[in-house]
């Protein structure tokens, strides 16, 4: 069991706004709403329907009396609802990795940050299929008494938007200020700016593009194949206490490569052999136990060189709190995005939908979604007149700039939502 004294206090360590931090949302609590039941099932892209349909979200600040103020923020590939604060169900919930740390964008959200808690009503809903508390495949399929793994119906990025409709229409929510989001997240502030055209005022997308480019596919494609070929897996019918462990961890270590840029690898690990163990097990990464490598001639599977022991840390890391099956769904909605299909496959007469002001970021040295491919989405805005903002922001971190170049970011999408508010 975890100690959540002890958590706050490595949190501490690490500078984190603490839960009394004038910064800081604090402690926070999950919420949950049924937006689909018999009566009104959720129909999907594919024409299939799914009920009941439980969505998992949090809320940080206060929705007005004018109910205008609202922003909701879209997760990207293995994020969750817990975008900011101090999760105070943790512990309760089985997700005891969340005590160490607040959530994924507490730089971004909180009193005084870009997302103001003290101005705005910030919104983050955990997608279709999500192993996070709404419906995926680890929930239990009612009419067979157990949970639907590979049974669950395959959903798109346009199937979270509309799902995330239904959670406004709940909130008893019309029109946001603004949707943001990072990567996957920001294909689906782009998707919701072109579904939902009049339910919004400014779209926000960062580190996306209207596509996943050969070079992703390929890359997920591997994902799914290491997940798919432990024989753990055993076609997505494994129990919930042995699973594709490495074949998952192994997705996991692909991921992150795309996640970073050479630049930043080499200024993080360089070809630097592993640390010595009282070195590097206070970061909880995996060393070679004799500091050297190959001592003695024989091949051997501790990692080393340093970046092998990164990977290998967040892989196994990422199997303690992600289901494998909930992955493979959502890889396979990030890879058939296409912003085009409003448009028969032209973008720009999918542009013609949108009518929110946008702001669009990407990073120089990100190659997951290059800043060319995001320029293209601001491109055939541009083109038809629409309000766009575009800017190629400067950062080594490859396609985690968006989680790490806050104070740019976070000036320009502040200033960017200080604009909305104006616009009657």
């Amino acid at each position: 069991m975890s100690d959540p004294a002890n958590a706050l206090l490595e949190a501490q360590k690490k500078n984190y706004d603490l839960p009394e931090s004038p910064r800081s949302v604090g402690w926070t609590h999950i919420q949950r709403a049924t937006v689909a039941d018999r009566e009104n099932p959720f129909v999907l892209e594919t024409g299939k329907t799914l009920w009941p349909v439980e969505v998992e979200y949090e809320t940080y600040g206060r929705l007005n009396r004018t109910r205008d103020n609202a922003i909701m923020v879209f997760h990207a590939l293995s994020g969750d609802a817990h975008v900011a604060g101090w999760d105070a169900d943790a512990e309760k919930m089985g997700r005891t990795w969340r005590l160490a740390r607040p959530g994924w964008w507490d730089d971004f959200i909180g009193p005084g940050k870009p997302l103001d808690t003290g101005r705005y009503f910030i919104i983050c809903a955990n997608v279709l299929g999500s192993c996070y508390g709404t419906t995926g495949p680890t929930s239990m399929c009612p009419s067979a008494g157990e949970p639907y793994r590979m049974s669950f119906p395959a959903v798109s990025v346009g199937d979270w938007v509309r799902l995330h409709g239904r959670l406004l229409d709940h909130l008893g929510i019309d029109t946001l200020l603004a949707a943001i989001g990072g990567s996957l997240g920001g294909q689906q502030a782009l998707e919701f700016s072109l579904s939902m055209p009049e339910r919004v005022r400014g779209a926000i997308i960062l580190a996306a593009s209207p596509w996943l480019s050969a070079q992703g596919l390929a890359f997920n494609a591997v994902a799914r194949h290491v997940i798919m070929t432990d024989p753990h897996w055993n076609n997505g019918n494994y129990s919930s206490d042995k699973g594709p462990e490495h074949g998952l961890s192994a997705a996991r270590m692909i991921g992150h490569i795309t996640y970073l840029s050479r630049m930043s690898m080499e200024n993080k690990f360089g070809r630097r052999r592993g640390r010595t163990p009282s070195n590097d097990r206070s970061e909880g990464w995996i060393v070679n136990e004799n500091g050297n490598g190959n001592s003695n001639g024989a091949f051997e599977e501790d990692p080393f060189f340093e970046v092998e022991s990164y990977l290998r840390y967040q892989g196994s890391r990422f199997v303690q709190r992600f289901d494998a099956n909930s992955y493979l769904y959502i890889l396979r909605a990030m890879d058939h995005y296409d912003a085009s299909t409003w448009g028969h496959g032209d973008l720009i007469e999918a542009a013609r939908r949108v009518k929110c002001n946008n702001l669009i970021i990407s990073f120089t040295s990100d190659w997951l979604y290059p800043p060319g491919s995001c320029r293209d989405w601001a491109t055939a805005l541009s083109r038809l007149g629409r309000s766009v903002t575009y800017v190629n922001i400067p950062s080594s971190y490859g396609h985690d700039a968006f989680l790490l170049e806050v104070e740019q970011e976070g000036n320009l999408v502040r200033s960017f939502i200080h604009q909305l508010e104006k616009i009657d």
